[in-house]
């Protein structure tokens, strides 16, 4: 039912979909840069792979925040812009996960490929609804 009422609220407005985005973002960028590194010894990620991948969620949740508060008649260029965005995300943090493979514990390796898959999904989702728009 929930998920239900999700769904109309973003076809509502497709620009909501920057704000779970946004949100999501920021949400990424404290468990990598303050959570995550807190317990290194129980993930096993360096401490230094997890500010690097930090930092860029801070800048995705800037243009999610931008794009939500702007004033656009077509936003299929930008959901399309945050999409890629996400996916080369998701690229360079399995890269980095298997370059570090030999110190990423089952718990770091669990939490990489749930972030993954989240972040993928809303990718294919924010794809799916520029593909939307533009028809």
């Amino acid at each position: 039912m929930m998920m239900k009422k999700l769904l109309q609220w973003i076809e509502t407005n497709p620009k909501n979909l920057f704000l779970i985005d946004g949100v999501g973002a920021l949400v990424t960028a404290f468990f990598l840069g303050v959570l995550l590194v807190r317990f290194e010894w129980f993930f096993g990620i360096p401490a230094s792979i997890l500010y690097y991948l930090a930092i860029l969620p801070v800048f995705y949740a800037g243009y999610d925040f931008f794009s939500y508060q702007k004033k656009i008649h077509q936003i299929s260029p930008y959901l399309r812009g945050i999409a890629i965005l996400n996916l080369l995300y998701c690229c360079l943090s399995l890269g980095l996960a298997f370059y570090h493979k030999e110190t990423i514990t089952m718990w770091g390796w669990i939490y990489i490929l749930n972030e993954t898959i989240i972040i993928v999904s809303l990718a294919v989702f924010e794809l799916k609804t520029a593909n939307k728009l533009i028809e």
